[in-house]
């Protein structure tokens, strides 16, 4: 969904291209560390805790930060690697 909306709305809202940029890097980290973890599962469970440590943050961090830019804030989201700059 934040892909959609960052592609069609990118240029009509203001500073939507920088928010957009933002979450769709942080999904796209997330989607990469739960891929690591799957593997990992075989190794005394650590990609179950890794798993559960992603689902938690893949909710909680959008949520923050949506409310960090309705008060006109900048968005930060850790373990965010820069795909899409």
């Amino acid at each position: 969904m934040p892909l959609v909306l960052w592609l069609t709305q990118r240029d009509r809202i203001y500073t939507m291209n920088e928010h957009g940029k933002a979450i769709v890097n942080f999904q796209l980290s997330l989607l990469i560390y739960a891929i690591i973890c799957v593997p990992l599962i075989l190794l005394l469970g650590l990609g179950i805790l890794g798993l559960i440590v992603i689902g938690i943050l893949y909710f909680i961090y959008p949520v923050i930060n949506a409310i960090k830019a309705s008060n006109g804030e900048t968005p930060s989201y850790p373990l965010s690697l820069n795909i899409i700059s």
